[in-house]
Formats: C-alpha cells, structure tokens, sequence
C-alpha cells in the first residue's frame, strides 16, 4: 500500500464508474490506483499521470496496460492471465489532509474521447468536489 489512501467521495459516483466498466479495464484502474495514485498523491502532476484542474481538482489519467502498471509487482502472475492491451480512462480526484484521494467519478476516455464529454465530466467533478466540502 501507498503513502495515499484512495476512497469514494461517499455519493457513489466513483463506484458507479467502476462497476460500469469491463473487468479488464477494472483491474487495470485498480492496479493503477494501488501503483501511482496511491503512492505519488498530488505529484501525479508531476508526472504523465495527473493533471491539476484547479480549485483542488485533480485528473489522473490512466492510458497504459494492465502489465505495464504491476510489470515489477508481485501479482503479475495473476494478471498474466488476462489480456493485455491498453486503455484511456480518466479519474477525477482531490486530495485530503490525513492523505486521503477522495475520487470524486471518472470515465472512459477510449469510448468517448470528445472534448464536450471531457467538459461535462470536469463539471460534473467539481459539483461533487463542492458538495465534498460542505
């Protein structure tokens, strides 16, 4: 486990998401989170992995294989079972005191890599963001 704790913002947004998408692209968010967010926190931005948004927002950008993600970790066995190929999912997230990553929802880029569909899942980030802190 990381130096970050990765949790739901609590309206469930995050988890919809998740449970939405095909078990590969789960195991490849899941991996990815346990990897990089929760290891790197908000020095994701520092990386090809995050991008800060403003007022607290935070996207982390999942674009790479399930093997490219655990490749040095020790559950590679099990993933070897699965297929490999990329994939472009995109998870909004803020960042909290006791080093907590509230994830606030996310989507899959690959499916719908259009401006407008990134314009309204920003938004729709930063709703929950706000109510987050009330």
């Amino acid at each position: 486990m990381g130096e970050w704790r990765a949790e739901d913002s609590g309206d469930g947004a995050f988890e919809r998401f998740y449970r939405k998408l095909p078990e590969y692209e789960q195991a490849v968010l899941a991996a990815a989170i346990e990897h990089v967010l929760e290891r790197l926190g908000p020095d994701i931005c520092r990386t090809e992995w995050g991008k800060a948004l403003g007022s607290g927002l935070y996207e982390f950008r999942v674009r790479r294989s399930l093997h490219a993600i655990v490749a040095a970790d020790s559950h590679m066995a099990a993933a070897s079972a699965m297929p490999d190929r990329q994939v472009l999912l995109r998870v909004f997230c803020t960042f909290r005191g006791d080093r907590i990553v509230l994830l606030l929802g996310g989507y899959n880029k690959g499916r719908d890599p259009s401006a407008k569909r990134q314009q309204r899942e920003i938004r729709a980030a930063r709703r929950r963001l706000a109510a987050s802190r009330h």
